[in-house]
């Protein structure tokens, strides 16, 4: 059959089965619910039937370890929580909840009372967040939870929105290794309660970090009025106002236009109401009444259980007003606010209309007879009926027309896949031992596709070349932009380098590390396919005359940190200790926001975790970015990377090359130049003059400290990325004081012996071999 044949039989399966994801896709919809762990409402009341996932409410947090703890008098509760609710419902989803640093008090989600302190400062600082998320991990998975949800509804600076961004990068990092090492447990679901509002009072939410690592943020869409706080009465889960902004749809609206994804969205409902006391009972009273205050309870909130006994105790109707979808009613002085039948289902309608995920309760245990609960199943129960008559229709088509366009394509496929599986998989590799994992799925390319995406490898679209190859720019036929690394025939790197890329790249996922979209072995040929990255890499910009003015030091930063991020996950958070061996500015590719992404694993190393080094008589790398234990010795080990990051460092706050000389005799390769300009206070004349530091909490003398400690010659004497990030990130701790740099004699890296060089390029960006290899 002809590639138009297949086309269009893909084009009619497409079809069919898009008709049919949109109909059957909603079987993912969430209901959620909290249940809080010192309430009256024992655990075995609870029914599990009706949710699919149930959250357990809270876990303490210690101010000192930033370690979870539960307390003695609650751990049976957390112990058993899990196994009892599966009882009822084997299928329903467990997670364990942590909030603000305070469980003693509902008054934390009010904003009163709340300790604010804790989670801003575990989130501060990198040690402290590793505590909390290694913590949180081995306490979910003690009590048998499959999720951890964060409620950290009040941060309070700018600084707190950051950090909470790098949080949640290292904890669905850590999340996803903590899973891919394991053979018998699945990944822990991250979820997050969020305020109404991505922005609110100058702060925003770290929505690409939300968006990267959380499988849900749940809306907390009430409380926006109180009888404690306003003087008439209130909508405390509108979810319109027409006189307000404060209302779930205008949140919900805001989520969306910031790009969050309305599949990651989960909206709060609750089940609890207030009471306000009405100035004039004899009126006509609704929305906007005027009121004294507060009634029945200390802070007038009643959970919906006793709203209703309270209702059928007085036998008064209940009324709906569904301009702000919210039932009410009046007792006396009491006017009651609170959600419904009514309000519940016009909610879910809602939900629906926006294609949010799901719905979650606070609290479960406050449900009548789980009244609103089982509003919220049948609604979905009405639609899982609709998609199960076309999934009767559908499916027995689409089968046939998948086996057909299945053999077609094993055919047409099985000569490029064989060969292509065949070169990777017989081929060594340095570490094939320690990859204790399935081989990586990836797309085998065929050549024709990769030449007419390439222009015929037109000089056009060539983006550079490197010691593997040249790298040209493509566009398949989707649209999608590609990078095209092409092995030289002339290359020094070979096979063993092109499967270790392909292996290594293809497991690690983190948005700091390129990513490879898959290989191309047809023809002879062997071609890395990445996802394009349009600005180019750090040296294009850094060393550039012109181009060097568009990094500024705020985008140097933010540069520098993504780098940092990526290191720190291959040392610290991957499944395995990582070893680039080749960090360079041409080997740091930057994306459309200038993220930065660290490229080219040719090179790599890769460790267990209880290694701490290794020797080979194979040296490789670039020329004044390798430190001494590794070309006198061959000793290489995590601190090699982190004596790149500290040439890499300097060149960032210097805009200078590591194979110049440097000083007023020109006799001080770059490291000597910036110690004695460091050790001589003269540091200013070190630092590249464009760049101002006046508005950033990152100091460049700082910086120069600390790249400084990360070349020193005793590998020991190095700082581990961990210490790095700490260091650069807080500005108010001491650091130590830089001793001897590495190849610390007047161009002693040219005398280590020429018999140890080979090929050491002025361009720093061109991959060198130093012998023996």
């Amino acid at each position: 059959m002809g590639s138009k044949n297949v086309t269009h039989l893909f084009l009619v399966i497409f079809l069919i089965s898009s008709q049919f994801y949109c109909c059957f896709s909603a079987q993912t919809w969430i209901r959620a619910g909290y249940w809080y762990v010192d309430s009256e409402s024992p655990i075995p009341d609870i029914n599990s039937a009706l949710f699919t996932h149930l959250i357990c409410a809270y876990a303490d947090l210690n101010s000192s370890t930033y370690q979870l703890s539960i307390p003695s008098s609650q751990e049976p509760s957390f112990s058993s929580f899990t196994g009892i609710v599966k009882r009822k419902n084997p299928s329903v989803i467990t997670l364990l909840s942590i909030w603000n640093g305070l469980a003693a008090t509902n008054q934390s989600i009010l904003g009163e009372k709340a300790n604010y302190s804790v989670l801003s400062s575990m989130a501060s600082k990198p040690s402290n967040r590793k505590s909390f998320i290694e913590s949180s991990i081995k306490t979910a998975r003690l009590y048998g939870f499959q999720g951890i949800d964060l409620l950290w509804l009040w941060p309070r600076t700018t600084s707190d929105m950051i950090n909470m961004g790098k949080l949640l990068d290292e904890w669905g990092a850590a999340v996803n290794s903590e899973s891919r090492n394991s053979s018998d447990q699945s990944r822990l679901i991250l979820t997050m309660a969020v305020r109404y509002l991505p922005a609110f009072e100058s702060l925003s939410y770290p929505i690409e970090s939300m968006k990267r690592n959380l499988d849900w943020a749940h809306v907390v869409a009430y409380d926006y009025h109180l009888p404690a706080k306003e003087n008439i009465t209130g909508a405390h889960a509108a979810l319109y106002d027409p006189s307000s902004h404060v209302n779930t749809n205008n949140g919900i609206k805001q989520w969306l236009n910031n790009s969050f994804p309305a599949s990651k969205l989960v909206l709060g409902l609750p089940y609890h109401g207030y009471a306000w006391t009405l100035v004039n009972p004899k009126e006509n009273n609704g929305i906007g009444a005027p009121a004294a205050g507060k009634a029945e309870t200390k802070d007038g909130s009643m959970s919906y259980k006793y709203i209703k006994w309270y209702i059928r105790s007085y036998g008064v109707p209940i009324l709906y007003n569904a301009t702000y979808v919210v039932n009410y009613c009046i007792i006396g002085s009491n006017w009651i606010g609170f959600d419904d039948l009514e309000a519940v289902r016009t909610k879910i309608a809602y939900v629906k209309e926006k294609k949010l995920l799901g719905t979650i309760v606070f609290q479960v245990n406050n449900d009548d007879d789980w009244a609103l609960s089982r509003a919220v199943q049948e609604e979905e129960n009405d639609q899982e009926n609709k998609r199960r008559l076309l999934l009767i229709v559908l499916l027995p088509i689409t089968l046939i027309i998948i086996l057909i366009a299945f053999v077609v394509c094993y055919l047409q496929r099985k000569l490029l896949k064989t060969k292509g599986m065949i070169i990777l998989g017989n081929s060594r590799s340095t570490n094939t031992s320690d990859l204790n994992s399935d081989p990586p799925t990836l797309q085998a390319f065929s050549f024709s596709n990769i030449k007419a995406a390439t222009n015929n490898f037109s000089s056009e679209n060539k983006l550079g070349e490197g010691g593997f190859g040249p790298v040209y720019m493509g566009k398949l036929r989707g649209g999608q932009e590609i990078a095209v690394k092409r092995l030289s025939k002339t290359s020094t790197q070979g096979l063993e380098e092109f499967r270790n890329e392909v292996t290594l790249t293809a497991r690690l996922q983190h948005v700091n590390l390129v990513r490879v979209l898959g290989f191309c072995t047809e023809k002879e040929e062997k071609m890395l396919i990445y996802e394009h990255m349009p600005n180019k890499s750090l040296d294009f910009y850094l060393f550039d005359p012109i181009r060097r003015y568009l990094l500024d030091w705020t985008k140097r930063v933010h540069i520098i940190e993504g780098v940092t991020q990526g290191l720190l996950y291959l040392q610290e958070y991957s499944n395995f200790t990582i070893i680039h061996r080749d960090l360079k500015g041409s080997n740091i590719l930057l994306d459309h926001e200038m993220n930065a992404k660290i490229s080219d694993f040719g090179m790599a190393k890769l460790f267990r975790k209880d290694e701490l080094e290794a020797n080979t008589s194979r040296i490789v790398g670039t020329y004044g970015y390798v430190p001494p234990e590794y070309v006198r010795k061959g000793i290489y080990s995590t601190k090699y990377d982190v004596y790149s990051f500290g040439v890499l460092l300097l060149q960032m706050i210097s805009g200078r090359r590591s194979t110049c000389y440097y000083g007023p005799d020109e006799n001080l390769h770059l490291l000597q130049y910036a110690y004695q300009s460091w050790k001589e206070d003269k540091g200013r004349e070190f630092i590249d003059p464009l760049l101002d530091d006046s508005s950033s909490s990152c100091k460049l003398s700082r910086c120069l400290q600390v790249a400084l400690l990360c070349v020193q010659e005793n590998p020991e004497d190095r700082p581990t990325m961990l210490e790095v990030c700490s260091m650069l990130k807080t500005d108010t701790e001491p650091i130590p004081t830089p001793t001897k740099m590495a190849f610390s004699g007047n161009r002693s890296m040219e005398n280590i012996s020429t018999s140890q060089k080979g090929s050491c390029s002025i361009n720093d960006a061109e991959i060198s071999e130093l012998q023996p290899r």
